[in-house]
């Protein structure tokens, strides 16, 4: 979800600045791509004055003072703090991060794989990218990013380039990560592996079993509808009638995308969603229009704190109708939408210009002031400390905000989707132990190393037969224990004893996908979900809930409780 931008540069000379002219748009959530310009209806003569003292600064900069400047660095700072007295999501770009920043959903990219956001100066991992190098060595939601390859990166002045340009680079490069983790009083060292970011957003879409479908949705790209039409059909003819519909870490991204993925499960031209902003041009009703391919049948769809923008979108789509029961924790809750504006010299402005709201009408839009981004960045660390991912009483409900679905359930606006059905985060298996496992890649590596040795061997039978028959033995623990213990992390009996079930599966879960995964098409990871999701506290509730799912479809409300 990085920062968002709009703007329009107004050139005089080579010292030339850029005046932010108000302009227009369609797309939302996340980052977005598009936009249409419209003129601004402001105190023009309040604007023109602010421009004329800014220019005139500018060149008595340039003109005058004692040392040479460079005034185009000049203008991109004065931009970017500009920025931060308005809203977390409205932020510039220059040229170089502006191209870097749209290669996140239209195409590929060399890097370590992280959707981030700057606030008060310290970079925020928002989600690791399903399927990069930065999920495989254990980066999480919630961390931050203090040093690179000893670097900080952190501190006043850290930029979206200075970002792009010490994450990304050329695959195969290794780059050190200094982290700070909620919960954790010792920093974490992750050597993560630059990798070529995967354009595929459907991670995974698999049966279950002869009636449960499951399909991972990473982000809103600009494929993910076609990705994720073409899974549902191939579910279907395998005998999809119930679906679980898993948006847990994803950001967002194409707001479009996600109003069609919701127009297949809700029937006739109901409202999906509608945006409003202080300029009329911007208001957007989308309504259902299709006939979809699963309009019939129980839903369950998988949130977590994670999830925002298009995410929340499609979720409070289905919660709003009645057509989903949302499991997991409470979203993120972005609900601003913001307009791409290309600028002259290849720049852009991402400008908040409306907010969206779900048919019920809720903003899903977490509180914010004005200017104070630093509160509103430590949000998910509140919610940590507040004990909200692990205990349901902990969330914070206006009630002021309370809103009602198509049968007359009571859903609450301002701060992301909360669930129907709360499922806290598991940490019982977390230890320090795990997590340096994770930042030495030392699972991963092993799991691969074993793999090739014994792949001609292991693809003699099916995928099927591995996941009900393999077992990870003792004798491979021990060895993947001296892979840790050479790479210099101490071995600790009580920690090892706590993570050893997730050691287990993820190195299970490699193995299956090294072995079996390369023949899918689309990039899909099913290996990886069909071992992990039955150690997955959420997935695993989430299976014995279609009962409820199922009374939701029927209008049962009354009953969602019991």
């Amino acid at each position: 979800m990085q920062p968002e931008d709009q703007n329009t540069p107004i050139r005089n000379s080579p010292n030339a600045i850029r005046l932010p002219i108000i302009v227009a748009i369609t797309l939302a959530a996340g980052i977005l791509v598009g936009g249409t310009f419209f003129s601004g209806n402001g105190n023009m003569k309040e604007i023109a004055r602010g421009y004329s003292k800014f220019r005139e600064v500018l060149l008595l900069i340039e003109n005058n003072y004692v040392d040479s400047v460079n005034t185009e660095e000049l203008v991109d700072y004065s931009i970017t703090k500009m920025l931060e007295k308005l809203d977390p999501h409205t932020a510039y770009f220059n040229a170089e991060e502006a191209t870097a920043a749209r290669s996140q959903l239209d195409s590929g990219f060399d890097g370590i794989g992280v959707e981030f956001n700057i606030y008060n100066d310290t970079v925020y991992v928002v989600t690791p990218l399903s399927g990069g190098p930065s999920e495989s060595v254990g980066i999480l939601s919630g961390d931050r990013i203090i040093n690179v390859d000893n670097k900080p990166l952190s501190g006043p002045g850290v930029s979206n380039a200075q970002v792009f340009k010490m994450l990304r680079g050329k695959r195969g490069t290794k780059v050190d990560l200094l982290i700070e983790r909620v919960g954790l009083n010792d920093k974490l060292n992750f050597p993560v592996v630059r990798d070529r970011i995967p354009t595929y957003s459907v991670d995974a879409a698999y049966m279950v079993d002869q009636e449960v479908g499951y399909i991972k949705v990473s982000r809103f790209s600009e494929t993910t509808y076609d990705e994720f039409k073409s899974a549902l059909k191939d579910l279907k003819a395998n005998g999809l009638q119930k679906l679980i519909l898993d948006l847990r870490g994803n950001p967002g991204g194409y707001m479009e995308r996600a109003t069609s993925m919701a127009d297949e499960f809700i029937d006739g031209n109901k409202l999906l969603v509608y945006t409003e902003g202080k300029d009329k041009r911007f208001d957007k009703e989308t309504s259902a229009h299709i006939e979809g391919i699963f309009e019939k049948g129980p839903v369950i769809v998988l949130m977590d704190e994670g999830s925002a923008s298009a995410s929340e979108i499609l979720a409070g789509a289905l919660q709003d109708h009645d057509r989903a029961l949302i499991v997991g924790r409470r979203s993120y809750g972005k609900g601003l939408v913001q307009m791409p504006i290309k600028l002259s010299d290849g720049s852009e402005l991402r400008l908040t210009i409306s907010r969206y709201y779900t048919p019920s009408g809720r903003s899903i839009q977490k509180p914010y002031e004005l200017g104070k981004g630093e509160d509103y960045s430590l949000d998910l660390s509140n919610r940590y400390e507040s004990g909200e991912l692990f205990n349901v009483d902990s969330i914070k409900i206006d009630k002021s905000k309370t809103y009602k679905t198509d049968g007359g359930r009571e859903v609450y606006g301002g701060g992301g989707i909360l669930p129907d059905v709360f499922v806290p985060r598991d940490t019982l298996n977390n230890s320090k132990y795990l997590f340096e496992l994770y930042a030495k890649n030392i699972i991963r590596e092993y799991a691969l190393r074993y793999a090739n040795e014994n792949q001609t061997k292991l693809a003699k039978s099916k995928f099927e037969d591995y996941l009900a028959n393999f077992n990870v033995t003792e004798s491979m623990l021990s060895n993947l224990i001296q892979d840790a213990t050479k790479s210099g992390i101490t071995f600790n009996q009580t920690q090892y004893n706590r993570s050893k079930p997730v050691i287990v599966a993820q190195t299970k879960a490699i193995i299956g996908r090294y072995v079996w995964g390369r023949t899918h098409k689309g990039g899909l990871n099913n290996e990886i979900y069909q071992v992990l999701n039955p150690t997955d506290k959420v997935f695993e509730q989430a299976i014995h809930l279609f009962g409820k799912a199922s009374k939701l479809e029927d209008g049962k409300f009354s009953s969602l409780k019991k």
